[in-house]
């Protein structure tokens, strides 16, 4: 055996034949002994303690790597991502009825067609009254707005660091200065590209939610035909809880905004701050960026109360934006929500800080559900109770002690 040779060295005189004889041997074969021991010392190199953080370490910034990349992949392509993400969110809040249209075999192309007759309906009368009680009452907001600047200046004069009158009329020219500069046109031609931007995307979404809605069910058993076995039940269980997840969100959310929207209205009422419909109204619809959009149609609301009927009625305003928020995100959105939408408020601040860095605006929007179904997606990777193995509960029973006392 090859081995025994290790075991019993060949003399001088058989070692100098056999180097006369095979003066160039052949390198030692796999398997021997100085193969073994090479093998030993290198498993050796990235089994102990550096050599396993540098794996991980490898792993993490080939992941971290590839993350990155795709999100600038979709940053760069996010007039079809966001079109495309926002169709889905609308078509899994669409889904009973299109369920509905099926179960009674009325045409899928009509409850499609109606379905976004109707959201566009809804979308665009929200804007549309907004904008119009706004241009009706913006001659009183703004008069009332002049004599509150005039207010903030006299305020800032009796501060013991106030700036002078002279200070304050250049801070006034710079401003109107910039207001009639080249600087401020090409910003409003800019928000006029930004517009047709956003009417491009808003056409691409109502296309893709049209078929979403009316082909969505071919379209899936299309995606679904490779798939076998564990893999089908599997990828039939992700798409009924994004489904879940996705329907669950904005009717909940819808139901949320609607309550901040008439509370504050009746708030607005009693405390009888001008703009009280279009300032609901867009509480309304930035109530569907979770924590910040309720935030920041009360201050909206609290600022125009400032301008027109001074520092106490904002500060009424505030308490009742407060209330209102408090009893929308502490009682309301729980009972609505349930267990559809389980993220905690750090997880839901730190998704729309990366959406409104990829996509603006409507990336904030979509954050939130995006983060939600890809979380629910690892809820039943496994079972439809079953998460995934890394995301399992730990068990944390104590250890059952021995007869002798010891653990």
């Amino acid at each position: 055996m090859q081995s025994r040779r290790y075991l019993n060295p060949p003399t001088t005189e058989e070692a100098r034949r056999r180097r006369q004889e095979n003066p160039n041997p052949d390198p030692e074969p796999f398997g021997s002994v100085p193969a073994i021991a090479h093998r030993a010392s290198v498993s050796r190199l990235w089994s102990d303690g550096l050599g396993r953080a540098g794996t991980r370490g490898a792993q993490v910034l080939l992941v971290g790597t590839v993350t990155v990349a795709l999100v600038w992949l979709l940053s760069r392509l996010s007039i079809v991502t966001i079109p495309l993400a926002l169709a889905a969110i609308f078509a899994a809040a669409f889904a009973p009825w299109m369920e509905w249209i099926r179960r009674h075999h009325y045409s899928p192309g009509l409850g499609a067609a109606l379905a976004l007759i109707a959201l566009l309906a809804v979308i665009a009368g929200a804007l549309f009254f907004v904008a119009g009680s706004v241009t009706q009452e913006w001659g009183q907001l703004a008069i009332k707005t002049q004599d509150g600047v005039q207010h903030v200046r006299a305020w800032l004069q009796t501060l013991p660091f106030s700036p002078d009158q002279r200070q304050l009329d250049d801070i006034t020219e710079h401003i109107r200065g910039f207001l009639t500069s080249p600087e401020f046109g090409s910003g409003a031609i800019g928000g006029i590209s930004a517009l047709s931007e956003v009417s491009a995307s808003v056409g691409m979404m109502a296309i893709i939610l049209f078929f979403l809605l009316k082909d969505g069910p071919q379209m899936w058993e299309f995606l679904a035909r490779p798939l076998e076995g564990i893999a089908y039940d599997r990828a039939e269980r992700i798409r009924r809880k994004t489904v879940d997840v996705f329907g669950g969100y904005m009717r909940s959310t819808a139901a949320a905004a609607l309550f901040d929207a008439v509370g504050i209205f009746i708030g607005l009422l009693i405390l009888q701050v001008p703009l009280a419909a279009p300032l609901a109204v867009l509480t309304l619809l930035l109530a569907f960026v979770p924590i910040i959009g309720a935030v920041t149609g009360g201050a909206i609301a609290a600022l125009v109360a400032l301008v027109s009927n001074g520092p106490l009625n904002a500060a009424l305003v505030v308490v009742v934006v407060v209330i209102v928020n408090q009893l929308e995100g502490n009682v309301l959105k729980p009972i609505l929500m349930g267990k559809t939408v389980s993220l905690h408020a750090l997880v839901v601040l730190v998704a729309i800080a990366v959406g409104t860095a990829v996509g603006g605006i409507v990336g904030a929007l979509i954050a939130v559900p995006l983060t939600a179904a890809a979380w629910g997606v690892v809820q039943v990777w496994d079972g439809d109770n079953l998460p995934a193995r890394w995301a399992r509960p730990k068990s944390r029973a104590r250890p059952v002690p021995r007869s002798d006392g010891t653990p």
